[in-house]
């Protein structure tokens, strides 16, 4: 239970590397993965988590082995967390930037398919929002995956 058939520092090493790889794969995927899991979306993660388990642990069962991959993991979350709340470069990398997808009561499909959103999506934010297509100033998705719909201003007469 206790004795590792891995050296400590190849834990850490093992899951800093699948931790980089899977945060580059999750950013690349887009807005809409991060921000609001469909029953697939969470099939996947629970996938990854199992395809990449073995990766984290080399074959090791062990108690200490698994308490090194724990604390390696979050201390990489605090560290990601830390750098993002000091720097406005690296929150842009991290988490992405808002993107407007639609003005004036125009949506801009090319937008809407280049970050893989649904007209379903589209209608639910316009419901949330009580905002019809015609009264939309803007329409934007927004880094954490969910959409905002803005109204235009009443013109006083």
């Amino acid at each position: 239970m206790l004795d590792m058939s891995l050296d400590w520092w190849e834990f850490i090493v093992r899951a800093i590397v699948v931790y980089a790889v899977l945060l580059l794969i999750v950013r690349l995927s887009g807005k809409r993965t991060v921000g609001q899991f469909t029953p697939f979306d969470l099939l996947v993660v629970m996938l990854l988590s199992e395809a990449v388990s073995n990766s984290l642990s080399g074959g090791d069962d062990s108690l200490v082995g698994g308490l090194i991959i724990a604390v390696t993991l979050v201390a990489l979350n605090m560290v990601i967390a830390f750098a993002t709340s000091r720097s406005k470069r690296i929150e842009a990398i991290m988490d992405g930037k808002p993107v407007v997808i639609g003005r004036d009561g125009e949506l801009f499909d090319d937008l809407l398919k280049s970050n893989r959103i649904g007209m379903s999506e589209i209608e639910n934010a316009f419901h949330a929002a009580d905002v019809t297509k015609e009264e939309m100033a803007y329409a934007i998705l927004e880094a954490d995956g969910t959409i905002n719909i803005l109204k235009k201003k009443q013109e006083s007469s």
